[in-house]
């Protein structure tokens, strides 16, 4: 059995994907692709020219498959165990939404107004906009944090209770946020900030993050 996963460690979708394979103790390799300057090869099997792209050897071509919340589902059906979508339909919907939230208007608003700015606009010896960061972070960011913050609520983890995919998402989204030198203001949302520190302990995102910190640190610093 072979799985390859295609993309930038830096992304949050691919580490999405890198954390769900941790948990079930799934074995892989990485092949880096940079999303901005894309091999011929790479786009032939990414329609929508985005990264990840997971291809298991193990099946007949055509073997890949694109975006990460298409990657993760096949992997929670051919790895069942640890399970990390609820069995519950209604928890599983909910953890299905948490999940699009995340990889939607939380990835559009960190990815473009601070990650992108602070720490890709560094590796292109580029001007970094403070101007955005600021109003992203003073304008954009809050309201989704404060629904994060009422949804997770007192318990540890977003759907039932129980650690799953949305937990995943959230958090892979949130790493970008501290790679660009933030920190979530725990006077405003204490909740969610102890699920950023959290999870992010665990040693399945431990392992993304400290693989990654020295890059994102080094090109911050340029």
């Amino acid at each position: 059995m072979a799985l390859v996963v295609y993309g930038s460690n830096v992304s949050p979708f691919v580490r999405k994907v890198r954390v769900v394979l941790a948990e079930k103790g799934v074995p892989y390799s990485l092949e880096q692709v940079n999303p901005f300057r894309p091999a011929p090869e790479f786009l032939a099997i990414s329609p929508l020219k985005r990264i990840p792209v997971l291809r298991d050897t193990d099946q007949p071509e055509p073997n890949t498959l694109p975006d990460s919340s298409v990657i993760c589902d096949y992997i929670e059906h051919k790895f069942p165990t640890p399970p990390l979508y609820p069995s519950d339909p209604m928890q599983r919907a909910r953890a299905l939404w948490l999940e699009e939230y995340a990889d939607s208007i939380l990835a559009q608003t960190i990815g473009p107004g601070l990650f992108f700015e602070r720490v890709v606009k560094k590796m292109m010896r580029a001007e970094t906009d403070e101007a955005l960061c600021a109003k992203t972070l003073a304008e954009k960011l809050p309201p989704l944090f404060d629904y994060l913050e009422k949804e997770l609520g007192g318990a540890s983890y977003f759907v039932g209770d129980t650690f799953s995919i949305a937990d995943i998402t959230i958090a892979t989204m949130l790493v970008n946020f501290d790679h660009a030198g933030e920190v979530l203001d725990a006077s405003r949302w204490p909740h969610l900030a102890a699920f950023m520190t959290r999870l992010h302990d665990r040693p399945s995102f431990k392992a993304c993050i400290e693989e990654e910190r020295p890059l994102v640190q080094r090109f911050r610093a340029a």
